[in-house]
């Protein structure tokens, strides 16, 4: 039996790092557990060997835009901003985010200690977090770090070294925790409770091992679940289970395939109705208001005006089409305009301002392709939102119109038959 000793850590807290070298010397252990995943442990030791001033071999591969728009661009953008924010709040106390398990992984190469990875794979943690969240938290989640990445959270900007080594105490996390899932109940058990119980996992069978002595390095508001399920390991659930991708409906397109159903019954029946000129005033409308908009949210997030033209140009065609989309059109010609580098992954990673996450071509290309979707979306909405009072009819009129097409269309059909 493993004799577990776990040290509850800030990610941004000098404190916590003071921990970890404590601990270790005062548990001696043969094996140190942290909570990374191959992925960030493979760009934390990245980070370690450039500060020691080691040459890394440069991936001179640019990025393959066509492959990242075939992914889910989206949340490549909120994992892009949620690290940046992470970064913000350790360049206000002076601490990288981070640095509790880069001391943990120096400590066990200094004194050949084994070190072990249990936590989940960030692209699964982040693709159950967004894949089983709720429309309106998906909106809340995005607002909030508008609002952080802007600079208008004032709590953000006033946090200090004193404000986050409170993040180590207990009844801190409890509330932290307890608002989280108020905010967003299924992001809170995919970033949370899911991950509390893929490290009780780890820890079980490490405690299980043959090892003597163990120090186990992982977030403080961890700590509440893994205990929980160390008490209770009947109600562990599987790695199997917690590896999963949610099942994802695809209801965009569901939902755009509906949209343009309705757009052509009501074209067909403005057309069987005689009503010529209002027909083209309907698709005149439909291509003004898609491209429009999805022209302004290609301006929005600084789009290169051929972008900004593509965008305006093939809004309204693309969504006729739900398995196609403006944004994919306006992020190609973005990068041919403005093209990615190999270095744009690491740019993005080390921004330490939003206006330098701007500058990095790679960042700007998947913006635009997220602005110009948004916006033919929004673009799509309105046309049906505004559709009577932009052509200048009522409702009454409108139905009038609509049922003697619907008659008109139904005789034309079954003339050849009677």
């Amino acid at each position: 039996m493993t004799e577990i000793h776990i040290v509850g850590t800030a990610h941004v807290s000098q404190k916590s790092i003071e921990e970890v070298r404590e601990t270790v010397d005062a548990v001696n252990p043969d094996v140190i557990a942290i909570e990374l995943d191959p992925g960030r442990f493979a760009a934390l030791k990245q980070q370690m060997r450039e500060a020691a001033g080691e040459t890394i071999p440069e991936d001179n591969k640019a990025p393959e835009v066509k492959s990242l728009l075939k992914g889910n661009f989206t949340l490549m953008l909120i994992q892009w901003i949620l690290a940046y924010v992470q970064r913000k709040i350790g360049m206000n106390v002076g601490v990288e985010p981070g640095a509790e398990m880069k001391a943990a992984i120096e400590i066990a190469q200094e004194r050949n200690i084994r070190l072990l990875l249990i936590d989940r794979d960030i692209r699964i943690t982040l693709g159950r977090f967004w894949g089983n969240m709720k429309f309106t938290e998906k909106i809340k989640l995005v607002w909030v770090l508008i609002r952080s990445v802007a600079g208008k959270d004032e709590e953000t900007d006033e946090i200090d070294s004193v404000t986050v080594d409170s993040l180590t105490n207990p009844d801190v996390i409890e509330m932290a925790l307890e608002e989280f899932h108020k905010f967003s109940p299924a992001g809170a058990n995919a970033l949370i409770d899911e991950r509390d119980a893929y490290l009780a996992n780890g820890i079980v069978n490490l405690e299980k091992s043959s090892f003597e002595r163990a120090v186990v390095v992982c977030g403080a508001g961890h700590l509440p679940g893994i205990n929980k399920f160390r008490e209770h390991p009947e109600t562990l659930p599987t790695i199997a289970s917690l590896n999963e991708m949610p099942k994802k409906y695809p209801w965009g397109k569901i939902l755009g395939g509906v949209f343009i159903a309705m757009f052509a019954v009501i074209i067909i029946a403005i057309a069987f109705s005689g009503a010529t000129e209002l027909l083209i005033w309907a698709i005149v409308w439909w291509v003004v208001i898609n491209g429009a908009l999805a022209a302004l949210g290609t301006i929005l997030v600084r789009g290169h005006p051929l972008s900004v033209a593509t965008s305006a140009v093939l809004a309204w065609m693309t969504s006729l089409n739900p398995f196609l989309a403006c944004g994919w059109f306006a992020a190609i010609v973005e990068a041919k305009m403005r093209p990615p580098t190999a270095g744009d992954f690491k740019a993005i990673t080390k921004a330490e301002t939003i206006k330098e996450m701007f500058s990095v071509p790679l960042f700007r290309i998947i913006l635009v392709a997220a602005g110009s979707n948004l916006g033919s979306t929004l673009g799509t909405i309105c046309f049906f939102l505004f559709l009577t009072p932009v052509l200048g009819v009522d409702i009454d009129m409108m139905k009038d119109i609509l049922i003697t097409g619907f008659t008109n269309l139904w005789n034309f059909i079954i003339s050849p038959f009677v």
